[in-house]
């Protein structure tokens, strides 16, 4: 049986991960993937403490099935904004993008 700690572990990495791609990469693709990489390490952590919990009950599975349908939202709504803006802009770098100037 796995302990508690590993799988703490192991969403903290991915986390982490995640939040270096979110900071320091200038694609708006790298950046959503980053975004889901994140989510996916809480996914990890809910799931882990509602099997590890003082109680064994399905809460954290719930939540965790409502964060990936939030994910997946999240991913159709980002993916169609980065369309529209290579269309307009011709390029989805991140640096790039100052469409609110004018």
């Amino acid at each position: 049986m796995v302990p508690l700690n590993a799988y703490l572990a192991v969403g903290a990495i991915m986390f982490s991960i995640g939040m270096f791609g979110v900071l320091n990469k200038k694609s708006g693709i790298i950046v959503l993937l980053s975004i889901e990489l994140m989510l996916n390490a809480v996914n990890i952590n809910l799931i882990a403490f509602s099997r590890f919990g003082f109680y064994g009950n399905i809460t954290g599975q719930i939540f965790t099935i409502f964060t990936i349908t939030v994910a997946a939202a999240e991913t159709a709504v980002g993916l169609a904004i980065l369309i529209a803006i290579f269309r307009n802009k011709g390029t989805i770098s991140i640096t790039d993008l100052n469409i609110m100037k004018r």
